[in-house]
């Protein structure tokens, strides 16, 4: 009887979990999701990788808007240093047209991503990472065979102006990171809109 309570203790847990998301220090899972391109795309695709940013973001959304040119310039400023961006689209299609996968191909190719815009049909990836907004980002940091979470949410203190942005939060994430030391604002609360999920 103890055993079964044991046992039904755990899976209560690990649902829990897994519905609440990740934490800091929790080990996060690789994925294999469509890239715009037709092409399937993981973080084991990426071997000389040291880490990842990944975004999960979307086509229609303000603050996903705001976002994108600094999105670029992420992968533009950290890519080569082994920190490149990997962006989701996480939310249901049938809602909101605008973030179709045909039309997230248009604007990866309008605005010439050069990085993967990935489509997260069953939504399974962002309820695992815990993402709720577009943008929403996970700073992952490889340590032997695993990826560990070191940053969840926002990138920066101004979603309306990037160029008053006084706490640019990746950046500083990612660069102390590469240096070799903690993070040292390890999480911040992700501003954008709602992601939409099935019903």
């Amino acid at each position: 009887m103890k055993k079964l309570a044991f046992i039904t203790a755990l899976i209560i847990t690990a649902a829990f979990a897994s519905s609440t998301g990740y934490n800091i220090g929790d080990k996060a899972i690789d994925f294999k999701l469509k890239n715009v391109d037709g092409k399937m795309v993981s973080m084991a695709d990426y071997k000389e990788a040291k880490g990842f940013i990944v975004v999960f973001t979307c086509n229609h959304c303000p603050y996903a808007k705001k976002y994108e040119d600094r999105i670029i310039a992420l992968n533009t400023k950290y890519k080569s240093q082994g920190y490149p961006v990997i962006a989701i689209n996480p939310n249901d299609t049938t809602i909101v047209a605008e973030d179709s996968y045909t039309n997230m191909q248009a604007r990866a190719k309008a605005k010439n991503y050069s990085f993967p815009y990935l489509i997260d049909l069953t939504q399974s990836v962002a309820k695992t990472y815990g993402a709720k907004s577009t943008p929403h980002v996970f700073v992952l940091q490889k340590s032997g065979a695993d990826l560990m979470v070191k940053y969840i949410g926002a990138i920066d203190d101004n979603s309306d102006d990037a160029s008053a942005v006084k706490e640019k939060y990746v950046e500083n994430a990612v660069d102390e990171l590469i240096a070799g030391k903690a993070v040292t604002k390890t999480s911040t609360k992700a501003i954008g809109c709602g992601i939409k999920w099935k019903s």
